[in-house]
């Protein structure tokens, strides 16, 4: 709401008045914390994160990612991973997902996607053979997760680093 008065014949406008809510005091201590998270992010620090708690312990993280790294070609059951991280299937998956950020099997397939890109460096095997040295039985679920990955199929990747 603005209010106007009139001097020497002509409207004189005043500063609109503040609302009724902004009237109200924030609680003690608020306008501290609020000061100090603007001049965080408008600074770039990075925030201070509160240790995760919970997840994989070191050994049974090494252990299953050098498990899913050995027998990447091979499909690999969710309850042999939390076999060999000594879990039940059900906690392992949440302790995974917390610890990678990601579920297992889709970590399984990023690391999939991740040696074939590697391989499709390579100028000698052909876009098919990667796909079935990585695991994927046909070409088109290759293709498919390879284009959902990175957005671009195996061969225009492959074309793009000639």
């Amino acid at each position: 709401m603005v209010e106007s008065t009139v001097e020497d014949g002509r409207a004189v406008g005043r500063a609109p008045r503040p609302p009724a809510i902004a009237k109200r005091a924030l609680p003690k201590g608020q306008p501290v914390v609020l000061a100090h998270e603007l001049v965080r992010l408008n600074a770039g620090m990075p925030c201070v994160e509160p240790r995760v708690r919970g997840g994989l312990a070191a050994w049974q993280q090494r252990a299953v990612v050098a498990y899913i790294e050995d027998h990447l070609a091979e499909p690999i059951s969710l309850a042999t991973l939390a076999q060999l991280a000594r879990l039940s299937s059900f906690y392992f998956c949440r302790a995974f997902k917390q610890s990678f950020g990601t579920p297992p099997h889709r970590y399984h397939t990023s690391r999939r996607i991740e040696r074939a890109k590697t391989l499709l460096a390579k100028p000698a095997p052909s876009v098919t053979d990667i796909g079935f040295t990585v695991g994927f039985s046909q070409t088109s679920s290759f293709t498919a997760a390879f284009r959902k990955a990175t957005g671009m199929t195996p061969t225009a990747y492959h074309r793009s680093l000639s």
